[in-house]
């Protein structure tokens, strides 16, 4: 993409609303604009990130079993009043009545919809374990939305749903959702600590918050040092396999969120092993049993005919969310840091004298080669200030950044830059080029 041909609205001075590094960054950057409070419009370099941020939490919940669908943002008052919820929810659920005024809601969340498309199908235990799961916009009308994306009102979430035959193979079902948990927030770049949540409103006896390590973090959190050397479950893993000993193994050492904290058992561990920081919660993970099913007449025939309502499980990971939560994990004084597999393009080239008609020709011909071999590149063709152009390719965190200016051009070289270490390489056209290519 050529930045003369592109939309990214820079902004060179700190806007007065934003309180924390996310925030700022990434309406400096030109990612989001507010349009009302807690209510973001994605520009066209936030909604590259966001579509990467999408696809790899796609991938791993396919990788896992779950089959994808897509449910409407906008949900009937009569289902969430058979499961009880309706009117014990508050007032973060947007109720709203249609032109027949019928009682209509926008889906904070999606356990009564997807628990009522469950019982119109599925009859026998022989369709079990089925997990469904969807990415989709939702509304929660916060008291208070602030942080940008990190506590808005509208916000883009993945929620996936269990359903199984009994509370032992709906833990199997579990144990799917925190491997995959474990495998997609390492593919972001992150490393997320699985640690023991409340259930809150959405019930249940079993969950877990799945925490990035941040000095911005919302909230104090509490874990074993050992926790954080623990081995990522590789790309073969397998989900039809047996995965506790995997679960066992992270939710053995200590991890927990302020509100769960066990100050004795912490205490308990080594001087060493004690890590005391600020998180940010990137998913949540529930197992609720028949809290949704029982009510709602979610119903299977067992192997005995014998007709019991199914086990459920809901799986969460709050995708508009993690951008933030990515560059709160990852920037510096210049601006944002992105992880590889996230980053809006690969490379941003730099032509340092545009107009020069040996530097025009050269990164045209960087820019052609580049492209066509599948490397993604924002190409700074526009004629401005060398330090301007260095200025928003910092800003923006494009892992590498290629540099071309007439004076190097006489000696045959071009300068690669990478973003994430300040580190800076002096080569030729090709030598630059394959580097680029090999990752």
């Amino acid at each position: 993409m050529r930045l003369s041909r592109f939309f990214l609205p820079i902004l060179r001075e700190t806007p007065k609303e934003a309180e924390i590094v996310s925030h700022r960054l990434m309406l400096r950057a030109g990612m989001i604009r507010q349009q009302s409070a807690g209510i973001y419009s994605w520009l066209p370099l936030g909604k590259i990130v966001l579509s990467k941020i999408e696809q790899i939490v796609r991938e791993e919940q396919n990788r896992s079993g779950a089959i994808e669908l897509l449910m409407p943002t906008i949900q009937s008052a009569e289902l969430w009043r058979e499961s009880g919820r309706y009117d014990a929810y508050g007032k973060e659920m947007l109720r709203i009545e249609d032109r027949h005024e019928r009682e209509m809601l926008y889906g904070p969340t999606n356990e009564e919809m997807v628990t009522d498309i469950f019982r119109s199908a599925v009859r026998s235990y022989r369709d079990l374990p089925l997990n469904l799961y969807h990415i989709q916009w939702k509304f929660r009308d916060e008291v208070r939305p602030r942080f940008g994306v990190m506590r808005g009102r509208e916000f883009l979430m993945k929620d996936a749903y269990s359903f199984d035959i009994d509370r032992e193979r709906a833990r199997e079902a579990y144990n799917r959702m925190f491997v995959a948990y474990l495998r997609t927030f390492d593919r972001l770049g992150l490393k997320a600590i699985p640690m023991r949540a409340d259930t809150g409103p959405i019930g249940g006896d079993l969950s877990h918050e799945f925490i990035i390590l941040a000095s911005t973090g919302e909230s104090a959190v509490f874990c074993s040092k050992d926790i954080l050397d623990l081995p990522i479950p590789p790309d073969d893993v397998d989900f039809r396999g047996d995965l506790s000993p995997i679960v066992t193994a992270w939710t053995t050492p200590y991890a927990a969120t302020d509100e769960m904290h066990d100050a004795a058992a912490f205490e308990a561990l080594p001087e060493d092993k004690r890590v005391s920081a600020r998180g940010i919660e990137v998913g949540h993970i529930f197992y609720f049993g028949t809290k949704y099913s029982g009510p709602m007449g979610a119903n299977v025939a067992g192997p005995d005919g014998v007709e019991q309502p199914v086990h459920m499980g809901s799986y969460g990971i709050g995708v508009s969310r993690l951008m933030g939560a990515i560059i709160e994990a990852s920037h510096d004084e210049a601006g944002i840091i992105w992880p590889e597999s996230v980053a809006p393009f690969a490379v941003g080239l730099i032509n340092l004298k545009t107009g020069d008609q040996k530097t025009d020709s050269v990164c045209d011909g960087l820019y052609e080669r580049l492209t066509n071999a599948g490397v993604a590149v924002l190409f700074d063709d526009v004629d401005g200030r060398a330090g301007a152009k260095f200025a928003t390719m910092d800003l923006i965190g494009l892992p590498w950044q290629l540099v071309v200016g007439p004076k190097g051009l006489e000696r045959g070289e071009v300068e690669l830059k990478r973003r994430a270490t300040g580190e800076r390489l002096t080569l030729s056209v090709d030598a630059a080029v394959n580097r680029l290519m090999a990752g």
